[in-house]
């Protein structure tokens, strides 16, 4: 009954969302597919109905043959005490931008609008939003980062129209042996 009460969560909250590429922030113009590839740990976020009492969330991306990408996002459902696992497809759009699909045919924004790249010119640290203020999620490749980064993407999110004072910090020592 969870599962599908998480389904029909993800299918309504999708539907809400425009086919036609409608970025609330600046998307990063100088954005390689190849370099967002991998692991990444959710660290902020604003609440919504499809991650409530997730934590230790995490998404990873891999390149397909079409140059669209497999997303897997997994997190610990605390109250359940079990892992759940949602695996969607990204098509892009344009640079740094991509439709993505959970349950077709809903699809919604995925906007890559910060990046931090460490001194090799890896991304270590992102930023995704979507068609309206009700998606915001700062990623990192590390489970956790620097504070003062928390808080200049705070800063710049706020700026941009987001609710800051709404926003989850994900724990990820849950669901950890």
């Amino acid at each position: 009954m969870k599962k599908l009460i998480l389904v029909l969560a993800w299918v309504v909250a999708l539907a809400a969302c425009s086919s036609t590429p409608t970025p609330v922030a600046p998307v990063v113009n100088d954005f390689d597919a190849q370099r967002y590839l991998g692991k990444w740990y959710e660290i902020l976020r604003l609440p919504h109905s499809f991650e409530e009492g997730l934590e230790s969330v995490s998404a990873e991306y891999r390149l397909n043959a079409d140059n669209s990408i497999e997303v897997t996002n997994r997190g610990y459902h605390v109250a359940d005490g079990e892992w759940q696992t949602a695996i969607g497809h990204a098509v892009p759009v344009d640079h740094a931008m991509y439709r993505v699909t959970f349950f077709w045919p809903f699809d919604g924004g995925y906007y890559v609008s910060w990046l931090q790249t460490d001194e090799q010119g890896n991304y270590e640290v992102s930023v995704v939003t979507s068609d309206n203020h009700d998606y915001f999620w700062l990623l990192a490749r590390t489970p956790t980062i620097a504070e003062e980064t928390i808080e200049e993407i705070k800063a710049q999110a706020k700026a941009w129209g987001f609710e800051t004072d709404r926003m989850i910090r994900v724990d990820h020592t849950a669901g950890s042996n």
